[in-house]
């Protein structure tokens, strides 16, 4: 098993959704979160003032997924959060030793 954590951004996350959804993922953790790679920060203008934005908003998802659905995970979510410009953001996938429904007492991939 694999925990999926992708870093978008925050207007792609319906297409995203849907686009797991049509692929059979059926829990996503969602989280509203901000920072920045390369994209950096840019500059506003406020009341005449012009001011430094450092962390832009993003939203972070986090998907546990059995290791023969993690390519095509992987491959829907980067291509439904393209946009083709920079800021697009990043995925991350890290091994998942345990999962546990609390409710069933459900472990491993039964419980995902």
């Amino acid at each position: 098993m694999k925990l999926v954590s992708a870093v978008i951004k925050p207007f792609k996350l319906d297409d995203v959704r849907a686009a797991l959804s049509e692929i059979g993922v059926q829990g996503v953790t969602v989280t509203e979160v901000k920072g920045f790679g390369r994209q950096k920060g840019h500059t506003e203008l406020y009341r005449g003032a012009e001011y430094v934005v450092d962390f832009l908003p993003k939203v972070k998802l986090e998907i546990a997924v059995a290791d023969e659905l993690l390519d095509k995970v992987i491959d829907t979510v980067a291509k439904a959060a393209n946009t083709g410009k920079i800021g697009d953001g990043k995925i991350f996938v890290t091994p998942l030793e345990q999962v546990i429904r609390i409710r069933t007492g459900e472990t491993g991939e039964e419980a995902i």
